[in-house]
């Protein structure tokens, strides 16, 4: 990692800028797979795993014996771990339902909220040099607990032993039945046009490399919702001396090994911190499987030395970073002062790890600084609102002059005029 010391604020724009996406360069790409999957559905998706993933395929549709027979493939210790994470991660979700209140705003008006579930979903789930099972997880419990109706979960096919068994294991624990095998951007155009096989749903979630990530922002233009805008993983850790450096070079690699493209910022108070840190991230680097793609992805990352906590907090906040890991002193006053971070974890004994997996939060997180205006995944993100009102005739007298003065002031005479008619009626 790059070292900087003190850098003035008129720096940091240029100094917090994550790794681009050259999306001028995938829009072609995109646009022709998108196109071609909307015209030829199933047949393209069988002539792209030819193509993208050197496998032949009679259907992409996964069925029910391929699923049952994932589960004699996962040993009993990684289920019994995947049952613990379930279990968590559906207490935290399960806390966020919203009850109906019903409110009187006037006399004889009642208004209220009341939240459903969409319809019909789509989860993509990567498949490739990290099969993400645990965003199985993060996806499907929310979405079942919201109850949607329909939830179709598309993952790229195996190159030789077919989709990972984890993955169907993981979706049918928790009971999506609906599962394709279909990876890239021509999973997104299924789920967001439909083909023969796969049902068009009305909202896509899921994380994906730039090809699935420049798909979802195109379809989103279309009128397909997704989860939220995406770019590269990427985690900032606030740390002074209390900090322990090999934790923290843990957890910067931890982020790191997701992607080439993936960044990891230090900011800290301490500059003999930052030099322990860089010693103890060349020892843990070098016992990494994925050594070639962390240490590509610290040459897009930096460690930053600032003067003071307050500086350091003004940083965070300008990054807005996906995760936030605070290995300071007094973590939990630190943390009332983030205004910016999709999650954040508090303490030397709180990796982001905990939260990718096990802990119950929500992996899915809004990165390249979208953290400023979009949350973390939730029950929400499955849901919509609807409002209801309710008038009796008590209320349309006392409310009723009020409408009719503010429709004529805009002169839209028909909407004073359905207040009218009622008024003159109960008059009668």
């Amino acid at each position: 990692m790059k070292t900087i010391a003190y850098p003035n604020p008129s720096e940091w724009p240029e100094l917090l800028e994550r790794p681009a996406l050259d999306n001028d360069t995938l829009s072609k790409t995109i646009d022709e797979v998108l196109s071609t999957v909307k015209v030829k559905g199933d047949e393209a998706l069988l002539s792209y795993a030819r193509t993208f993933d050197n496998i032949v395929l009679d259907s992409v549709v996964v069925d029910k014996s391929q699923v049952e027979a994932a589960s004699s493939l996962v040993s009993d210790a990684l289920k019994k771990a995947i049952e613990k994470a379930k279990g968590n991660i559906e207490t935290f979700h399960q806390s966020q339902r919203v009850p109906v209140n019903k409110i009187m705003t006037s006399p004889g008006v009642y208004c209220w909220r009341k939240q459903l579930p969409i319809e019909r979903v789509g989860i993509y789930i990567p498949g490739g040099s990290a099969p993400l099972f645990s965003t199985v997880l993060m996806l499907g419990i929310p979405a079942l607990l919201a109850g949607c109706k329909e939830i179709v979960l598309c993952t790229p096919p195996g190159k030789e032993d077919g989709i990972n068994p984890v993955i169907l294991y993981t979706a049918n624990l928790i009971g999506i039945e609906k599962i394709y095998a279909v990876g890239g951007a021509q999973a997104i155009a299924a789920m967001a046009y439909g083909t023969e096989s796969v049902p068009q749903v009305y909202k896509i979630f899921g994380p994906g490399n730039q090809y699935v990530t420049a798909a979802k922002q195109w379809v989103n233009r279309e009128g397909i919702a997704i989860d939220m805008p995406a770019g590269p993983s990427e985690v900032a850790i606030a740390a002074d001396d209390s900090a322990v450096p090999a934790f923290v070079a843990a957890d910067l690699l931890s982020q790191a090994e997701h992607g080439a493209d993936s960044q990891v910022v230090l900011v800290s108070t301490s500059k003999p911190m930052v030099e322990a840190v860089q010693k103890a991230l060349a020892l843990q680097l070098d016992r990494l499987p994925r050594k070639a793609i962390a240490a590509k992805a610290l040459e897009n990352s930096k460690a930053i030395v600032v003067k003071d906590r307050d500086t350091m907090l003004e940083m965070i906040n300008a990054y807005a970073p996906e995760h936030l890991i605070l290995s300071v002193e007094d973590c939990d006053d630190f943390a009332e002062q983030i205004v910016n971070a999709g999650s954040v974890f508090l303490g030397n004994f709180t990796p982001e790890s905990a939260g990718d997996y096990a802990s119950g939060t929500n992996h899915t997180l809004p990165t390249n600084g979208c953290a400023r205006a979009f949350s973390g995944v939730s029950l929400d993100s499955f849901m919509k609102s609807v409002t209801f009102q309710k008038i009796d005739e008590a209320g349309i007298k006392d409310l009723g002059p009020t409408i009719e003065i503010m429709a004529e002031a805009e002169e839209l005479i028909a909407h004073k005029q359905a207040v009218t008619l009622r008024l003159d009626h109960l008059a009668q």
